[in-house]
């Protein structure tokens, strides 16, 4: 079994290197997830906004108030822009370490498939 601990150590470094790699998708998933109920609360927020300031302009349109308006709506809307950006960026991320965990999980598979053919070829030459 000697010639079969360089694939033990093998199957050992590529284990690892994948459970490392789903802690970080997992992270990646979070941030992602996170990014994305931040985004939908600022949209939300903006919209009760509209509609809290509409209601006021029934009642009292002057023009500061307009401009005041305006104003946190142009840099609610860059909020929500500069989210939605980071919605993307946290999406991509998140896909990389998705396809990163994937070849590290296929890996592992065949170290483990070379390991199970060693030992069937060792058994096949015990036999003989």
């Amino acid at each position: 079994m000697s010639s079969m601990q360089p694939l033990m150590t093998l199957l050992g470094q590529c284990e690892r290197e994948r459970d490392e790699l789903a802690v970080t998708s997992q992270r990646a998933a979070m941030a992602h997830r996170s990014a994305v109920e931040q985004a939908q609360q600022l949209v939300v927020y903006r919209s009760e906004y509209e509609q809290r300031w509409a209601e006021q302009f029934r009642t009292d349109g002057r023009m500061e108030l307009v401009n005041c308006y305006r104003g946190f709506m142009e840099r609610l809307t860059q909020a929500v822009e500069q989210q939605q950006r980071m919605v993307v960026q946290a999406e991509a991320a998140f896909e990389r370490t998705r396809v990163a965990l994937r070849d590290g999980e296929i890996r592992v598979a065949s170290v483990r498939k070379l390991i199970e053919r060693r030992v069937a070829e060792m058994r096949l030459s015990a036999d003989r």
